[in-house]
């Protein structure tokens, strides 16, 4: 068992040197082409930033094919399936749709039609959802057309919630890698727990999908050098949903010997062969969240419901007080919490443990969530030891300078104009102005005088 997980690693490390060592060419190659758009409203980033990551994406995805072809363990799956031809011929269809799309942006009904396409293919070539496993029936067998409408609706929600979530830097790369991580366990389990060698194609794809986000990241992550664009979001949206629909639609829950023992055992047994269709779930309950929100939102407001605005989950984050780097994190955290979590249900799911791990990191999540909310104080003797934001104040200031503990209120602003405080003591004090373009990335939306707001962004990470 030791030699495939060397092989797995191998294909995996392929594919990361690969990505990131063709992610600089690729970038010189996007400015020269002029793959970079204007700054829009909504955008977060200050600065014209290329596109085109997904070229390189797509170059260490071909790598870890041809190297996983030559591996002994791994090479039985070309062999024996033609589910890696059939994701390279989808993946390369929807990767040049959305490299046009990063320098040309195309219309949004032909790139939906591209999608569609794209996974069309793929069911031509066999990469299909046969049947449905159902608690307490059975497995149903579907018929093709039933099969077809399924698989393409599946990868075309998974394409559009990639890319939808891709608002920060280094954001639809590392949720999209940790959903990865957790179908990756899920299908060697099934593998080599179960001997179940139709898993094995669906392993290999999380396997090359890990290590394209994990050689995009270093590029990617804030401040970005370049975006993965829609070439690389739909990419990696299309290899995450082509794994879920590989172990969905080939395993037979019947080899798993699951129907055994009463109605309620075989119930609790099925669980485990939901979990190739919750995992893109993982990555889709994010932005699904925030898709419905939005449409509430501009809805309520009188607006279209397909109108560009600033008031995404991501966008809320800065809002609050979190800084560029802490708000992704945040976003990993739930990410990695919802896909591990299922998983970990999925092997003890008679585990109240389970349960109760999760409730609790889930509360964790919240206090993370609520953190600029509160302004902690330190003992005074600890006061020297930490930034001035957290230290005591009293209504005069005390002999250092700092600023009155009141964060909003109008004692603050005159003694600023009187003491000509420094900046960065006002870190993180000042209210929000939502709305308007121009962030910064650090802690909040609104406009800033250049110098001292980049130094007041570096000190507030």
């Amino acid at each position: 068992m030791g030699q495939p997980v060397r092989d797995y690693l191998l294909t995996l490390c392929v594919t990361a040197a690969v990505t990131y060592l063709l992610t600089g060419p690729v970038r010189k190659f996007a400015i020269a082409v002029g793959a970079m758009p204007a700054i829009r409203a909504r955008d977060v980033h200050r600065e014209p930033t290329p596109r085109l990551g997904g070229i390189a994406m797509f170059g260490g995805l071909c790598a870890g094919l041809i190297v996983a072809d030559h591996l002994y363990n791994l090479d039985g799956v070309f062999q024996l399936s033609n589910e890696p031809r059939a994701l390279l011929s989808g993946a390369a269809l929807i990767w040049l749709i959305g490299v046009l799309d990063d320098k040309f942006e195309i219309d949004a009904l032909i790139k939906l039609g591209g999608q569609m396409i794209a996974a069309a293919v793929m069911v031509i070539q066999g990469l299909t959802i046969l049947w449905l496993p159902i608690p307490g029936i059975g497995t149903v067998a579907l018929t093709q057309w039933q099969g077809t409408l399924l698989t393409v609706a599946l990868v075309v929600i998974t394409i559009n919630a990639v890319n939808f979530v891709d608002g920060l830097d280094g954001l639809a790369a590392g949720m999209v890698c940790i959903a990865s991580a957790a179908s990756f366990l899920y299908t060697y389990r099934l593998w080599y727990g179960h001997m179940i060698e139709a898993a094995a194609p669906a392993t290999l794809f999380t396997a090359i999908l890990m290590g394209m986000c994990l050689g995009f990241l270093p590029h990617n992550m804030h401040p970005a050098r370049i975006f993965m664009g829609d070439s690389g979001s739909m990419l990696i949206g299309l290899v995450l949903a082509a794994g879920a629909i590989s172990v969905t639609g080939q395993v037979d829950p019947d080899a798993m010997k699951l129907f055994a023992g009463s109605e309620r055992e075989a119930t609790h047994a099925m669980l485990p062969v939901f979990i190739p269709l919750l995992l893109p779930l993982t990555i889709i309950a994010i932005p699904a969240a925030d898709l419905v929100l939005a449409i509430v939102r501009r809805t309520w407001n009188g607006q279209s419901p397909f109108a560009a605005d600033r008031g995404h989950l991501h966008h809320r984050l800065l809002e609050i007080g979190h800084s560029h780097s802490r708000a992704v994190l945040i976003m990993y955290f739930w990410s990695a919490l919802i896909a591990f979590g299922t998983v970990g249900y999925s092997v003890h799911s008679a585990s109240l443990w389970i349960v109760l791990v999760i409730v609790g990191l889930s509360a964790v999540g919240l206090v993370l969530l609520l953190m600029p909310r509160f302004t902690p104080r330190v003992p005074r003797w600890a006061e020297r030891f930490v930034p001035p934001r957290y230290r005591r104040r009293d209504r005069r200031g005390d002999a250092s300078g700092a600023a009155p503990s009141s964060a909003y209120g109008a004692q603050q602003e005159s003694q600023e104009a009187q003491m000509g405080q420094d900046a960065d003591e006002l870190q993180g004090r000042r209210a929000v102005v939502v709305g308007v373009s121009g962030v910064n990335g650090a802690t909040a939306i609104g406009p800033r005088s250049r110098l001292p707001e980049r130094h007041k962004a570096d000190t507030a990470r």
